[in-house]
């Protein structure tokens, strides 16, 4: 009697490990089982945030110098002569003139569109009388002197520039600058007698005398 007691109490131990054994492998690897699988997000790196910057950004300068900001603070104390706007490429160990910019070729002042300048009066430069408007700006160097050509042709992409839509031509000397410039770089000077535009690109400078 004891023997059967005993045999009957050990095999509902068995029983019950093997149910719950069961309900383990069923919660486990059943088909009821749900498996979560961790999200992954591909992570944008840097190059991929701004693919078109462009390694010659585009900049603006006013006569007066910063004009706009003269203008926000209330502290304009004459009228808006020009603004300039173009592309400044950089130098990267480059041989730049007479070389990446040939003596006596068109050259666009600046880099990709074709650098435009705007006069909101009529000017003088070099003695001709320019009237207001706005021009595409661009020079033929030469190792002592520059030719400044100011065209109608507006709204162009690099050296596709119609001659026959040239207005004005100046001659202007080139001298050497104090350090050599990275980054090609115009910008408005008051002169004198009016203003100067001053164009420096590695060790050279030239600049285009403008009154009115």
């Amino acid at each position: 009697m004891y023997q059967t007691r005993h045999f009957i109490k050990f095999s509902c131990i068995v029983l019950t490990l093997a149910f719950l054994s069961a309900c383990d492998d069923h919660t486990s690897t059943g088909s009821n089982s749900v498996t979560i699988n961790p999200t992954v997000t591909n992570q944008p790196v840097e190059k991929d945030i701004q693919p078109g910057l462009d390694k010659s950004p585009m900049d603006m300068c006013y006569y007066p110098i910063d004009y706009p900001k003269l203008k926000m603070a209330g502290n304009v104390s004459e009228p808006l002569i020009a603004r300039l706007i173009y592309s400044r490429p950089q130098k990267n160990n480059r041989v730049i003139f007479g070389d990446l910019i040939k003596y006596g070729s068109a050259w666009r002042l600046g880099a990709n569109e074709a650098t435009e300048i705007e006069f909101f009066k009529d000017v003088n430069i070099t003695g001709k009388k320019v009237q207001k408007g706005r021009y595409v700006v661009y020079c033929v160097p030469q190792p002592d002197v520059w030719t400044v050509v100011l065209n109608s042709d507006l709204y162009v992409w690099g050296l596709k520039i119609d001659s026959t839509k040239d207005e004005y031509k100046f001659s202007i000397p080139v001298a050497k600058t104090r350090f050599p410039y990275e980054l090609f770089t115009m910008e408005f000077e008051k002169a004198d007698k009016g203003m100067q535009l001053n164009m420096e690109w590695d060790s050279l400078k030239a600049s285009l005398p403008i009154t009115w």
